[in-house]
C-alpha cells in the first residue's frame, strides 16, 4: 500500500465484537486502528455502534483511539422474560461506504461476516472500490463466499490484535 492511498474502513462494530468473542477473545481497537492504518493505509475508520447511555467513557476511548463514531439509537426488545439490546447498523454502515463518503476515499474495507452487505461488497467491488473485507472469524455468511479473494480473516490475527489484560488494571498495556 502507498502511504498517499486515502482509504476507509466501514466497521459493524456488534459483529466483529461478537465474532470474535466467539472465538474465545477480544479485540484491542487501538492495535486494530493501527493495523489498518499501517497495513492499509485506512486513513479514517468508522466505526457503527449502537448508542448505550452510561457508556460515554467507552466511545470516547474509542474516538481517542482515532475511530470516527456512528451511533445508533438502541432499543430494548423482550422476548419470553428476556431483554435484547438492539443497534441494527447496517443501514447507517452502506448509507456512509456507498453515498454520504463514496468520493471522499479511493478504497474501502468493510469489518464485518454480515451477508447483509452483500449489495455493498458487490457495488463497491464493481466500481474498483473494495479493498478488502475483514471476517471477524471463519463463519461468514455464505454471500460473501464470492469475494473470497478480498477476505481477511481476523481470527487468524489473533496474536497481533488480541487485548492482553493486566493483572491491575484489566486494560491493555500501552
Amino acid at each position: 500500500m502507498s502511504k498517499s492511498e486515502n482509504n476507509y474502513a466501514f466497521i459493524d462494530s456488534q459483529n466483529l465484537y461478537r465474532g470474535v468473542q466467539a472465538s474465545g477473545w477480544q479485540v484491542d481497537y487501538r492495535k486494530l486502528r493501527l493495523y489498518l492504518k499501517n497495513k492499509y493505509s485506512v486513513q479514517r475508520a468508522y466505526l457503527f455502534i449502537g448508542y448505550l447511555e452510561g457508556n460515554e467513557g467507552l466511545y470516547q476511548m474509542l474516538q481517542e483511539m482515532g475511530y470516527i463514531l456512528i451511533f445508533k439509537p438502541t432499543m430494548v426488545i423482550r422476548k419470553n422474560g428476556n431483554e435484547t439490546v438492539k443497534g441494527n447498523v447496517d443501514a447507517e454502515l452502506v448509507l456512509h461506504a456507498s453515498a454520504i463518503t463514496y468520493n471522499d476515499y479511493d478504497k474501502a474495507i468493510i469489518i464485518s461476516n454480515d451477508g447483509d452487505f452483500y449489495c455493498l461488497v458487490k457495488f463497491l467491488d464493481e466500481r474498483d472500490k473494495l479493498l478488502k473485507l475483514l471476517a471477524p472469524s471463519k463463519h461468514y455468511s455464505g454471500l460473501l463466499r464470492k469475494y473470497d479473494g478480498y477476505i481477511v480473516r481476523i481470527d487468524k490475527l489473533r496474536k497481533s490484535l488480541e487485548l492482553k489484560k493486566t493483572k491491575t488494571s484489566g486494560r491493555s498495556k500501552p
